[in-house]
């Protein structure tokens, strides 16, 4: 393309009558003419940055932290990570209910102590007959808190057998769909029915909705009774930092059967 300078040469070469042309009008709707193209060229150049950077916004709105790789969970130090082991095995087994807290040929459960200071203590006597027939007993609740504890619990407790901390037997089968009412003052308690049954059952039994028939009765010897309870208490002891379902336990007791 000309430029300016070649334009007013070759227009001063041309002197005759018939150069009625004016340069500088030329020049400037050649001028005229371009700057359309260059502003359009200009606008496509914006629009294309301004569509990257559309591109990287939405991007980076839509990438969620989940897709962090495990060195950068690691390198953030994340709360969970940080926390005790101790802390999150307790809270795990205080969230269990009572009647799949120890399973049949099991390790016994180590249960932590109550949020509200509830305790379940096993009164079986403590000399039962060997065989297949159901013990009786009771299992008493106590406040050992300093302040009145309100509730409802189910309608009985559930009860392991066990022996070098080894689950033998626990209670199953149906169950009786009511509530127990619990309001209990400092250091009062109050009592359930209960029973067990001297059998030794075998992992194939959790798998159903009760044991099997005719299960081998235990040897003659010594042996653990323990007892375990579902807490919920009343929404005027709710808080926020405390599960709605607390874990009641208690430590073991002797039995002697044979």
């Amino acid at each position: 393309m000309p430029s300016e300078q070649d334009l007013r040469e070759m227009f001063a070469a041309n002197d005759g009558p018939r150069n009625s042309i004016d340069p500088d009008r030329v020049i400037s709707r050649s001028r005229g003419r371009r700057r359309p193209l260059q502003i359009a060229a200009g606008a496509v150049s914006t629009l294309a940055v301004v569509g990257i950077v559309a591109v990287a916004v939405q991007t980076s709105q839509f990438t969620s932290p989940a897709t962090m790789t495990s060195q950068e969970a690691s390198d953030s130090g994340s709360t969970a990570e940080q926390a005790p082991l101790t802390e999150t095995f307790e809270s795990t087994l205080k969230r269990a209910p009572a009647d799949r807290l120890n399973l049949c040929t099991g390790t016994l459960t180590e249960v932590a102590p109550s949020f509200y200071g509830l305790q379940l203590d096993v009164a079986f006597a403590a000399q039962a007959p060997a065989g297949t027939d159901p013990v009786s007993g009771t299992v008493r609740l106590t406040n050992t808190s300093g302040t009145r504890v309100t509730g409802s619990t189910g309608a009985t407790p559930a009860i392991t057998l066990s022996q070098d901390g080894v689950v033998l037997w626990h209670s199953n089968g149906p169950t009786i769909m009511s509530l127990a009412i619990v309001d209990l003052e400092p250091g009062a308690s109050m009592e359930y029915q209960a029973s067990f049954t001297p059998v030794r059952c075998e992992v194939e039994d959790d798998l159903g909705s009760s044991f099997r028939d005719g299960l081998p009765a235990v040897p003659a010897g010594v042996y653990d009774l323990s007892a375990a309870i579902d807490f919920t208490a009343d929404a005027s002891m709710a808080q926020p930092d405390i599960p709605e379902i607390d874990l009641v336990s208690g430590p073991l007791s002797q039995v002697t059967i044979g």
